[in-house]
């Protein structure tokens, strides 16, 4: 008798048409037309942006539920996952771009900050922070905010909410930052490398895709850089070229800056959330992808990274997408046997965006047949 096929299925999201679980689903449904006794282990992943919470707790994590502030000021609802004495927030719930209108200049990460204080509640002694998909670029002060830090300008008045301020700082005063911070370490999931300020930082790269025009951008770059410079003066902490502390609009460098942050790879974290390399010992083949097999996968995100640990386990890789635009030498070279985009069966991107459940469970079905 021959042994069972064992498949693991660890994707990401199709952006914008269908979640992670979703995308394992569909691929789990094609695979079994072909193999219908497979052991298929879906292992569904993210990079720590949206759906990172949703992984920890797919890993028997406990939800936290509670009511924040989002970007705009409005109350939210969100949640963060809790295991042991660590705690684990994912952005996006609380000033994620998808929480209101754009205000590039005003969209403030408070409700990150009453997220994080709502694990300390919990008696969590590690944070651990995805910050992903956000609407703002105020550096993390609206989440520094929350947590007691004051950001002041010439007269001693506090900064409204939002980076464009930031052009206004004068002082940093943190001794009213949470006691109970002391000695908690913070961890930054990021899957971006860019820096704080500059042509390839937070204002710049992201900006417009938080509805910033040129001069917006313009504007908050400066600012941003008014940030670092006081970090700098006040606190004696650089932050202006670490690789990373671009992320989510600089609220990388607000942590590293007021709370001795590390920055890490959220894939990377999430694989390990999930038992990634559990899974992988003794698999057959693993299947994983993203809307888009690009130049920015090889960057970090998260099918690279499953490619790469496939690669070490010496398990095939295969990545299927909506699209697929890096040549066959760059597949091969980041550990993909080979990769499929959802065109190879429709060629009309409106149908792929409209079903992309189906047209996903036809490509993989065609792929391993």
């Amino acid at each position: 008798m021959l042994p069972v096929v064992r498949i693991v299925i660890a994707p990401d999201k199709f952006k914008g048409t269908l979640d992670a679980d979703g995308v394992a689903a569909a691929i789990a449904a094609g695979v079994a037309r072909v193999h219908p006794a497979a052991e298929l282990l879906l292992r569904p992943i993210a990079d720590g942006g949206d759906g990172t919470v949703a992984a920890a707790l797919r890993a028997g994590w406990t939800p936290l539920a509670v009511r924040v502030s989002g970007p705009d000021g409005a109350p939210r609802e969100a949640v963060l996952a809790v295991d042991g004495d660590t705690a684990l927030v994912e952005l996006a719930t609380a000033a994620g771009l998808h929480l209101a209108p754009p205000a590039p200049l005003t969209a403030s990460t408070r409700g990150v900050g009453e997220l994080l204080l709502a694990g300390l509640d919990a008696g969590v002694r590690r944070l651990v922070v995805g910050i992903g998909g956000s609407a703002t670029t105020d550096a993390g002060t609206g989440m520094l905010a929350a947590l007691g830090v004051r950001f002041l300008d010439a007269s001693g008045a506090e900064l409204p909410p939002g980076g464009a301020a930031l052009a206004r700082l004068d002082r940093i005063d943190a001794t009213g930052l949470d006691p109970r911070l002391a000695g908690v370490p913070v961890l930054i999931a990021t899957d971006v490398d860019a820096p704080l300020t500059g042509p390839t930082g937070a204002a710049h790269v992201f900006g417009p895709q938080k509805g910033a025009t040129p001069a917006q951008v313009d504007e908050l770059d400066t600012a941003l850089a008014r940030f670092a410079a006081v970090v700098r003066r006040d606190l004696g902490v650089e932050v202006d070229d670490v690789p990373g502390a671009g992320g989510a609009g600089g609220t990388a460098a607000g942590a590293l800056a007021l709370l001795g942050a590390e920055i890490t790879s959220g894939a990377d974290l999430v694989c390990d959330l999930v038992g990634l390399d559990a899974a992988l010992a003794g698999a057959d083949l693993v299947i994983t992808g993203e809307g888009a097999l690009d130049a920015q996968t090889l960057t970090g995100k998260g099918p690279a990274v499953v490619a790469r640990r496939a690669a070490a386990a010496g398990v095939r890789c295969l990545g299927l997408a909506g699209v697929v635009l890096l040549a066959a030498d760059d597949l091969a070279g980041a550990g993909f046997a080979g990769a499929h985009g959802l065109t190879d069966v429709e060629p009309d991107v409106a149908v792929c965006r409209a079903e992309p459940a189906r047209l996903l469970a036809d490509l993989a079905e065609r792929v391993i047949s």
